[in-house]
């Protein structure tokens, strides 16, 4: 009878492969895969460099469509060092987020939001031109 013990171990450890390769496919999967993208337009409230293990930049963007209204607050994530700086940079202005989300990041160490931040862009102040309350004559 030859070494079972031996056996097992090879088995157990053929498993534990598989299963590490399986979760690092996944993983590529999700974050190269985008559930959706589009562009976002408001004003950075907070904006923060946080994580004990995996740094990353995690924000809060106000997205005010009327002044006067309540704003919709819109958290994302930035992994990359130059975007987050290009947001530092515009705080206090307003501002177009272009987002990618992906769903099923399976730890936050890639982020704590679904949605990654791959470019930023200072937009103009909506302007308000008022109408007059009475039809100018002729």
């Amino acid at each position: 009878m030859e070494n079972v013990g031996g056996k097992v171990i090879k088995v157990l450890a053929a498993i534990m492969a598989i299963a590490v390769l399986l979760f690092i496919a996944y993983t590529w999967l999700v974050l190269s895969w985008s559930y959706s993208s589009g562009e976002r337009a408001g004003y950075i409230q907070k904006f923060s460099h946080k994580g004990l293990l995996c740094k990353t930049w995690e924000g809060e963007m106000a997205l005010v469509s009327m002044p006067g209204t309540v704003a919709e607050k819109f958290y994302f994530t930035v992994r990359d060092d130059q975007i987050a700086k290009q947001i530092n940079e515009s705080i206090g202005k307003r501002v177009a987020l272009s987002y990618e989300q992906h769903i099923g990041v399976p730890s936050s160490c890639f982020g704590d939001t679904q949605y990654f931040i791959g470019a930023i862009r200072v937009v103009e102040e909506p302007g308000f031109v008022p109408k007059p309350a009475v039809p100018a004559s002729k």
